[in-house]
C-alpha cells in the first residue's frame, strides 16, 4: 500500500529545522506563518498557524514576546514545539511543560535540541511500528493500535504533568465566632 509506505517514510525522514539552520534574521508575522508548515509533518492544506494563534500563544506565555514586530529563532523554536504539542496537550498543560523546561535554566537552543531529539525518537518508534506491507483490511487494526498507544501515552503524560504542577494553595478558612 503506497500511502502507508509514504507515511512510514515521512515519519522516518521529515524533521523540523535544527536550531543552527533556523533563519537568524528577524522575520515578520506573515513570514513566520508561511515558514511554520515546513517545520512539522501534516497531510492536509489546513492552516498550521495563524497570526491570531501566535498572539494567543504570546498572551498565554507559551512563546516569548516578539522584539517589536520581529521574530527570531527563539520564536520559531517555541512555535515549532507548540504546534506539535497543541495536537495532544491543552494550553494549561503546555504551560506546565514550558515552565518545567525553563526552570532547568538551559538556553533556548538546548531546550529546542532536546525537543527535536524527543520528537525524532517518537517519530522513529511510530514509523517502526508500521508494517512495510499491509492490506486494506489490516488498516482498522493498525489505526486502533496506534490510537490506544496514543491514549496510554496521553494518560501517562497527564499524570506526570499533574505531578509537575505545584499544589494549589487552599484558601484560608474563616475563623468562627
Amino acid at each position: 500500500m503506497d500511502e502507508l509506505l509514504d507515511l512510514k517514510q515521512r515519519l522516518e525522514q521529515e524533521r523540523p529545522t535544527p536550531w543552527a539552520e533556523l533563519p537568524d534574521l528577524a522575520l515578520y508575522m506573515d513570514q513566520i506563518i508561511s515558514y511554520m508548515p515546513r517545520q512539522l509533518i501534516h497531510f492536509d492544506d489546513g492552516e498550521v498557524l495563524t497570526s491570531a494563534m501566535v498572539n494567543n500563544y504570546f498572551k498565554d506565555g507559551l512563546v516569548p514576546r516578539a522584539d517589536g514586530k520581529r521574530y527570531g529563532p527563539i520564536h520559531l523554536g517555541y512555535l515549532t514545539a507548540v504546534c506539535a504539542l497543541k495536537r495532544v496537550l491543552s494550553v494549561r498543560d503546555m504551560k506546565v511543560l514550558v515552565s518545567a523546561g525553563e526552570k532547568r535554566e538551559k538556553p533556548p537552543e538546548e531546550l529546542y535540541a532536546y525537543f527535536l531529539q524527543a520528537l525524532d525518537r517518537a517519530l522513529n518508534e511510530t514509523a517502526q511500528s508500521l508494517p512495510p506491507q499491509a492490506a486494506p483490511e489490516d488498516l482498522p487494526r493498525l489505526a486502533l493500535d496506534l490510537a490506544l498507544r496514543s491514549y496510554a501515552s496521553q494518560l501517562a503524560c497527564a499524570r506526570i504533568l499533574d505531578i509537575l504542577q505545584p499544589p494549589c494553595e487552599e484558601a484560608p478558612k474563616k475563623a468562627k465566632k
